[in-house]
C-alpha cells in the first residue's frame, strides 16, 4: 500500500489502536464523514498502532470501518508513525488531492469541513 495510489484524492490518514479509548470514541465520526464524502473523492487510510493482531481486527470490525486499514503490529516503533513523527494518538493528518499535508489533528465538525473545504478545490 503507497501513498501515492491516494494522490488526487482528499486523504485522511488516521493514526489510532484497539486500545485507545479517544480513538475509538472518534471512530462513529469518522465512520459517517467517509460514508457521506467517500464518494465524492475521500479516502481514509487508517494505520493502528496496535501489536495484537485479533484486537486490531475486532476492533475494525466492531467500529465498522470499512476504508483500508494498515498495521506493522509494532506499537509506538511503527515505522510510519514514526515517518509522521507520531507522539499521541488519535492522530490525524489531512492530504489535499497532491498529496500535501494541510492539517492535522481535527476532530468531529471541524474535520468534516476542512474535508469539505478540499473537495471543493
Amino acid at each position: 500500500m503507497s501513498l501515492k495510489e491516494s494522490l488526487g484524492k482528499v486523504t485522511i490518514v488516521d493514526f489510532w489502536a484497539s486500545w485507545c479509548g479517544p480513538c475509538r470514541k472518534e471512530n462513529p465520526n469518522v465512520v459517517a464523514i467517509y460514508a457521506e464524502l467517500h464518494a465524492k473523492g475521500l479516502n481514509i487510510i487508517g494505520v493502528s498502532l496496535d501489536e495484537d493482531p485479533i484486537k486490531w481486527k475486532e476492533a475494525i470490525a466492531k467500529d465498522k470501518l470499512t476504508w483500508t486499514q494498515v498495521s506493522n503490529l509494532k506499537g509506538w516503533e511503527d515505522p510510519i508513525a514514526k515517518q509522521y513523527k507520531v507522539e499521541s494518538i488519535p492522530a490525524t493528518f489531512i492530504l489535499d488531492k497532491s498529496g500535501n499535508v494541510v492539517a492535522q489533528d481535527l476532530r468531529g465538525d471541524e474535520l468534516k469541513a476542512k474535508i469539505i473545504e478540499l473537495l471543493g478545490k
